[in-house]
């Protein structure tokens, strides 16, 4: 019963989301202007990707656990910061493709089921899970 006290509010848990997103999306599009500017030049587009997902998915760990370690959300809590993580940067990606590089949203999804992009996109799902992988370490509450 005290484990209800110390559970988190949904407004917590969507400004979690809101917080995870915001500084891995910043870190990854600093990343990804690095990637297109010097790396892909030099090593190609693929080699590029795949040296940057890594690097990603490490960043992710490290916010994921800072920004979850205070508190004791719940797996379903957990699964909501991924949901709204993921969710915010499917859309930021999408509108990002058409403010840059000038591609329409089918165009966006089209390069999405490309190799690249889906390794692409399995980084992105990695990245957003990381507050569920890591913020229960052994530690869920029941929902």
């Amino acid at each position: 019963m005290t484990d209800q006290l110390f559970r988190p509010r949904p407004i917590v848990v969507i400004l979690t989301g809101l917080v995870y997103f915001l500084i891995i999306f910043a870190f990854a599009f600093a990343m990804g202007v690095g990637r297109a500017l010097v790396v892909a030049p030099r090593l190609g587009e693929t080699a590029a990707v795949l040296l940057e997902i890594p690097i990603l998915v490490i960043a992710s760990a490290f916010v994921a656990r800072r920004i979850t370690s205070d508190r004791f959300f719940t797996l379903g809590q957990l699964l909501s910061i991924a949901a709204i993580a993921f969710t915010l940067t499917m859309v930021s990606e999408a509108l990002l493709a058409d403010v840059i590089r000038g591609q329409s949203i089918p165009q966006w999804a089209s390069a999405l089921a490309t190799p690249l992009g889906l390794v692409g996109l399995g980084g992105q799902l990695i990245s957003a899970m990381m507050p569920t992988l890591h913020g229960g370490l052994g530690r869920f509450g029941s929902d």
